[in-house]
């Protein structure tokens, strides 16, 4: 199965990534602010955006008798920020200030006032505001006094920061030159805004607007209008877009919805679900995401999946109708799912041989011999030197030559290449040895595989190490490689079922220059009393693991893997080569025709039948004709 999306892809330009020809450049935030983060005087509404989204504006018709802070000092990026929130309550002129709350750009509050409405209240909207008639009544403070102090408080070069501001000026009867409103600062497409409650959540992590709380609280809000504001000022426009807000938001209406319905069920079924299964939150799929936003993606395949109706279903009778509709209809998708089939005649059995197959071959790869030796060599020894590569899996001698070999079998690919690099010509138990893998067909293309391995981009500023104690533990290697620049992460491979760690470990850098020169570093580097050898890594953690449970499998734990190779293939393989042959030649063109930054993952389904079980695995890569996909 292959799914495929099209992502925002990353240019490199000096320090800084910038998406180019993505989803990224689509959104309403880059195409509002650009890429660059900015200063404070770049979110700043303009006179026109004031006055489009009705702002008070000094000399505005409707805003005779307002109070002008006489704020007319030149902004500059270094301005003070204050967050400003009212509660209104409505009253016979309509919206009177009930609560004023200021708070500096450290949070602290200057003013939090209650405010007696000149006019009769008509309704107090204490679910909103959280004011009551009985709170007001000893209240003396009115507007005039609010104003005032207000006009004291903020400096000449302030900025106000406020949620859809435009509201508390206009109850305020107040005219402020420099506004920055956060409901337009995350903008959105067609005029909509995220609620503060959201973005807070979203944005910062805080829940503000309680349930348990009577209303809200100004200075809450006026706190967390001003952190939004600094978040977007000091993370700049990209940060901010990389977000998602938007699919994080239609995430959290999904999730209410479910929880309606299940409050909608009869109390009896509800009753009688909960008693047969545990009670759990129903999380919205991917697919329910993409059709809230409008984005139905595409299904093709030859068998009916269970697309709930969310996705337009293709279904056709071979793969090359397939790949040909794929051709097609992907350009015109934001998400496809492509599904090709060997056909039902393939059964598990067949497709077991193809998995083994492909163990045999990974078997080849961690596999190297080494000799000739001298006759009544010294095993150990040689376990020991071979042993500095990696850990091993099983060793064997061959005395089926006219002087002994050792076949010597690795856990990790990078083990058997450093033993082939380092060990090949060297003194061994006293003779000067041969260090190869296996001869066969197979291995023919062995060295283009290594070095695509390195090539690969989730392999860039990784290093693979050996040679190390067991008795170290992760502590001791963080304090030991602590000197190395720009050393970003140390993984210790364990083992799966003891739990014990490996005699080797995987140093990832921030940068490749910095992973090359702790290359020479480590080289020869010993600790507590072992040399250690180390090279480039070759096999990324999830391969690792897959080699692992291929290596595992079928109760062969701890057993050596070596395989008899059938000189002649049954009809149906010889078939089933063929079909997997056409099968690639299907993918390979597929790929070809996606457009850039097209995220593809391609899914080989495990097996789990009578014949035996064998894990799946899953390839993935970032469509980039001008350079190297990330896989």
């Amino acid at each position: 199965m292959i799914m495929l999306s099209r992502l925002q892809g990353l240019t490199s330009t000096g320090s800084e990534c910038i998406p180019k020809n993505s989803d990224l450049q689509c959104d309403p935030i880059i195409q509002k602010y650009g890429i660059k983060p900015q200063g404070l005087t770049s979110y700043i509404l303009s006179l026109e955006e004031q006055r489009k989204n009705d702002y008070p504006i000094k000399g505005s018709p409707g805003c005779k008798g307002y109070i002008y802070t006489e704020c007319d000092q030149q902004r500059t990026d270094s301005s003070p920020l204050f967050g400003l929130d009212c509660e209104m309550c409505l009253t016979a002129k309509g919206n009177e200030v009930t609560r004023v709350s200021l708070v500096d750009a450290q949070g602290q509050c200057l003013l939090d006032e209650l405010v007696k409405p000149e006019s009769r209240v008509m309704n107090y909207l204490t679910r909103f505001s959280g004011v009551t008639k009985k709170m007001l009544l000893p209240v003396k403070t009115r507007l005039s006094d609010i104003q005032t102090r207000l006009k004291e408080i903020l400096p000449h070069d302030a900025v106000l920061v406020g949620h859809s501001l435009n509201a508390d000026l206009q109850a305020l009867e107040m005219i402020h030159p420099s506004v920055i409103d956060t409901s337009l600062l995350f903008a959105r497409n067609e005029g909509r805004r995220f609620k503060l409650k959201f973005l807070a959540k979203a944005v910062l992590g805080k829940e503000i607007q309680c349930e348990q709380k009577l209303g809200h609280d100004p200075a809450e809000d006026a706190r967390a209008a001003l952190e939004l504001a600094q978040f977007f000022i000091e993370q700049g426009p990209a940060k901010v877009a990389e977000l998602n807000l938007e699919m994080l938001l239609t995430t959290e209406k999904l999730a209410e919805d479910s929880q309606n319905k299940a409050a909608l069920q009869p109390q009896g079924c509800r009753d009688q679900k909960q008693l047969n299964e545990p009670p759990h939150l129903s999380k919205p799929c991917f697919l329910d995401c993409l059709q809230v936003t409008g984005q139905k993606p595409v299904l093709l395949g030859r068998q009916g999946l269970d697309s709930s109706g969310l996705c337009q279903s293709n279904l056709s009778t071979s793969n090359k109708q397939i790949l040909q509709r794929a051709l097609e209809d992907v350009p015109l998708s934001t998400f496809s799912i492509i599904q090709f089939s060997l056909g039902p005649e393939y059964i598990a059995s067949h497709l077991l041989a193809l998995c083994e197959q492909v163990r045999s071959k990974l078997a080849d790869m961690l596999t190297i011999y080494a000799g000739p030796f001298e006759e009544g060599f010294c095993l150990h020894s040689v376990k020991k030197e071979f042993g500095r590569c990696g850990p091993i899996q099983s060793l064997t001698v061959v005395t089926e030559t006219y002087k002994p070999y050792v076949c010597i079998q690795y856990e990790v690919l990078e083990a058997a290449q450093l033993a082939v690099e380092s060990l090949n010509g060297a003194e061994v138990a006293g003779s000067c040895i041969k260090v190869q893998r296996p001869v066969t067909a197979a291995m023919l293309d062995c060295d283009d595989l290594i070095k695509e391995l390195e090539l690969d981009v989730e392999n860039e500023g990784v290093i693979y190490v050996a040679g190390l104690k067991k008795s170290l533990t992760e502590r001791d290697l963080q304090e030991e490689f602590s000197q190395l620049k720009d050393l970003e992460t140390l993984f210790l491979p364990k083992d799966l079922q003891s739990g014990k760690h490996r005699n080797c470990c995987f140093l990832k850098f921030q940068e490749s220059q910095s992973a090359a020169d702790a290359l020479e570093v480590i080289n020869g580097w010993t600790v507590k009393g072992r040399k250690l050898r180390s090279r480039n890594a070759l096999a990324s953690g999830h391969l690792w693991r897959w080699i692992w449970q291929m290596n595992h499998s079928n109760g062969k734990q701890g057993g050596h893997i070596l395989y008899e190779k059938m000189e002649q293939l049954s009809d149906s393989e010889q078939d089933l080569r063929k079909k997997v042959k056409k099968l690639d030649h299907h993918i390979k063109k597929l790929y070809r025709s996606l457009q850039n930054n097209t995220l593809c993952v391609v899914l080989f389904p495990g097996v789990n039948s009578r014949h035996g079980a064998q894990p799946g695995l899953g390839l993935m890569a970032v469509k980039d004709d001008g350079g190297r996909s990330a896989h």
